[in-house]
């Protein structure tokens, strides 16, 4: 075996709407890795790491069945998968080199637990890489996360409700400012975990409940900050639920919309009593905020 890599590197091109799914599906085959990369008017690019001895051929073959699939639902999915050696047989170091700390906003400074400084003017959040979407590395979180500091450093919300959590990051971000209590659901049990994980790992985890649950079905009172750093499709099905989840004059953080996208999101939200009130676009991707502010005062 001298010589011979110990994994492979599997890289595949799909649009925004199929990532997720294919990165779920390159998790289930046994990558030990999945890095997306993203570019303005471009299709995201998946890294995934595997062990050589999963078999580059039927690994590449199993990924381009894949792809056809979700061709055949109308979804953007690249051409097909390309597999090469880890020319340093170090996957790890490959797959680290894409996480380094990120400076976020005025006061965030968000890092993977490798390399979480001892000491920082900035609030940290050490935050494991994982099967579960939000390092703050995609602009769309740190959009989110941008406004989340500005809101919470203005109004100081006494509880938050975080949809779609994923690896937990907007949750702990919001605990870590001052947040009292978060109430944070995924349908991914992995996600769940992971968040959970996360949130002990920066010392939040008495004050961020994660819970295994749909945001369409979530029993939860209304809170003064609610965020989803959702796909406009999922904002859009769930824009009367955000008007049950958050309270009368309450703030509604909304990211993963291209920038092209925001304004619609924002015209679909007006209908259900949301108010533009703030965005923030990085990279191409466009985060909301808006107010809660019902047509009709409460009886």
């Amino acid at each position: 075996m001298t010589g011979r890599a110990a994994y492979v590197e599997l890289t595949v091109e799909a649009g925004d709407e199929a990532t997720e799914a294919l990165t779920n599906f390159l998790w289930e085959l046994g990558a030990v890795g999945v890095v997306e990369e993203a570019s303005v008017g471009a299709p995201a690019r998946l890294r995934a790491f595997f062990p050589a001895a999963a078999g580059p051929p039927a690994l590449a073959s199993r990924v381009d069945t894949y792809l056809e699939g979700l061709r055949a639902l109308g979804l953007a999915a690249g051409p097909g998968a390309t597999v090469s050696p880890v020319a340093d047989a170090d996957w790890a170091a490959a797959w680290r080199e894409q996480f380094r700390p990120v400076p976020v906003g005025r006061t965030l400074l968000v890092a993977p637990p490798w390399e979480t400084p001892l000491a920082s003017d900035r609030v940290v959040l050490a935050i494991e890489p994982g099967r579960a979407f939000g390092t703050g590395h995609h602009g769309t979180t740190a959009g989110c996360l941008e406004l989340l500091e500005s809101l919470v450093a203005a109004e100081c919300p006494a509880r938050a409700i975080d949809l779609g959590t994923g690896s937990g990051i907007l949750a702990i971000a919001a605990a870590r400012l001052g947040v009292a209590e978060v109430l944070a659901c995924d349908t991914d049990p992995d996600a769940v975990t992971a968040a959970g994980d996360n949130a002990a790992r920066n010392g939040v985890a008495g004050r961020v409940r994660v819970v295994v649950a749909d945001a369409a079905s979530l029993d939860a009172e209304p809170a003064p900050l609610v965020l989803a750093n959702l796909l406009a499709v999922g904002h859009r099905a769930l824009a009367s639920r955000y008007r049950d989840l958050v309270g009368g004059g309450g703030a509604l953080v909304l990211g993963g919309l291209l920038d092209g996208e925001a304004d619609d999101v924002a015209d679909a939200l007006a209908a259900h009593g949301f108010r533009h009130e703030a965005a923030c676009s990085l990279e191409g991707w466009t985060s909301l905020a808006l107010r809660h502010a019902p047509l009709h005062a409460p009886a």
